[in-house]
């Protein structure tokens, strides 16, 4: 079995040790042949550990100016897409055109209508969906802005059935 501790463990930090003097004893070796050391030791300031309530917050750097720079001098990231025949390209652009009619139809019958907190969530993603597939079909990247329009047109095929 196990001896239970004497003094609370809350407690303990707040003790302090007693220092106990031990008489010189008397040894073999000569004071001549021991040098005089003398220490010099500075004073630790109190306490010398300190406790959390909280663990400690993590630094964090500041974010970077939003106007360091001019558009000319920001990096344009290099884009990585297939090489697609203009048989392809044509189908992927009349793909886009055609989702993008849907989603504006269907977005335009949910104008003046009261919707509610999912239906309104929904409408929001389906605008940002529509609006990254004009922008990657504005620079030409036809099957990105493909993808992104049937995204947009699945999400209001949805929330025009939810009316």
């Amino acid at each position: 079995m196990r001896k239970r501790p004497s003094i609370p463990w809350a407690t303990a930090v707040q003790v302090r040790p007693i220092l106990q003097v031990y008489a010189a004893q008397t040894s073999s070796v000569s004071e001549d042949a021991i040098p005089d050391l003398q220490f010099e030791l500075s004073a630790f300031p109190m306490p010398l550990l300190t406790f959390r309530s909280a663990p400690p917050r993590p630094h964090v750097s500041a974010p970077p100016a939003a106007n360091a720079g001019s558009d000319a001098e920001k990096l344009e990231a290099p884009m990585i897409s297939p090489q697609l025949t203009p048989q392809e390209t044509a189908a992927d652009q009349q793909e886009t055109n055609q989702s993008l009619a849907i989603v504006e139809k269907n977005l335009a019958s949910t104008r003046g209508k009261r919707l509610n907190a999912t239906q309104s969530d929904l409408a929001s993603k389906v605008r940002g969906f529509l609006k990254d597939a004009r922008e990657a079909a504005q620079i030409g990247d036809w099957s990105h802005a493909r993808s992104l329009a049937k995204k947009a047109r699945v999400l209001s095929e949805e929330l025009a059935s939810s009316l």
